[in-house]
């Protein structure tokens, strides 16, 4: 009787992957650099546009907080619930197809993997295989056609709550110093950069990018973003006032 061969302890150990399926990574990062840039450039905007002192701005920077944190949460649930809802649709047409035609949802799922490079003879087999279990069929044809884990779909909660809790962290930075008592845009400037940096460097601990070009990338962005909004500030906030 042959052995089934067995993954080494050590390859094992190290053959080990991220998640790269988005239901909470994406839009925890979009979250907190969202925040993090809107509120310091809206911080930035009040300060370059009114003389009226930092309760207006905490105030702004509040509303700016909340309002964000509120609308990305809204927005990432009903994204993410949508994405669900079609996936959950389309699987539904394949299931359907699978009990209406199985003889042909067969050939074609095999027909699949000889275009991968599989042997005819074991591609048709390998389906055969496939398609003894209907849910098992199911899981393989949705993985195939529509390049889904029916298992593994993205859940809108977990997606919305990360985006608010992650939006409110990034968006407190920049207001943080100003509900210390500062009265003016420095402590901020110098809080929020640094930030920007750091999140950009934390960042590239889940893609391929080296810590130092993702915080760059981030600061000069975020810093752009809150120059342009001063800027703005002081072209409109002198005519308002």
């Amino acid at each position: 009787m042959t052995e089934t061969p067995e993954v080494s302890a050590e390859h094992h150990g190290d053959h080990t992957h991220r998640d790269v399926n988005g239901g909470w990574l994406r839009p925890a990062v979009f979250g907190a650099m969202d925040g993090l840039v809107s509120n310091f450039a809206l911080i930035a905007g009040m300060d370059g546009g009114t003389s009226s002192g930092s309760k207006f701005i905490v105030l702004a920077g509040l509303a700016g907080l909340a309002a964000g944190a509120f609308s990305m949460a809204a927005g990432e649930y009903t994204s993410v619930a949508s994405q669900r809802e079609l996936a959950h649709a389309e699987i539904e047409v394949e299931r359907a197809e699978i009990k209406k035609h199985p003889l042909d949802e067969e050939i074609e799922l095999a027909e699949t993997y000889r275009a991968k490079g599989l042997d005819p003879d074991l591609a048709s087999k390998v389906a055969k295989q496939f398609h003894a279990d209907p849910d098992q069929a199911l899981e393989e044809h949705v993985r195939e056609e529509l390049g889904i884990d029916p298992g593994d779909l993205p859940n809108p909660v977990i997606a919305a709550a990360s985006s608010f809790i992650c939006f409110a962290i990034g968006a407190l930075i920049p207001l943080a110093p100003y509900l210390f008592g500062a009265d003016s845009v420095v402590p901020s400037l110098i809080l929020s950069l640094t930030a920007l940096f750091v999140c950009g460097a934390v960042v590239s601990r889940v893609t391929s990018r080296s810590w130092w070009y993702s915080g760059l990338r981030q600061l000069l962005l975020g810093a752009a973003a809150a120059g342009l909004t001063y800027f703005v500030g002081t072209l409109v906030g002198p005519g308002i006032g």
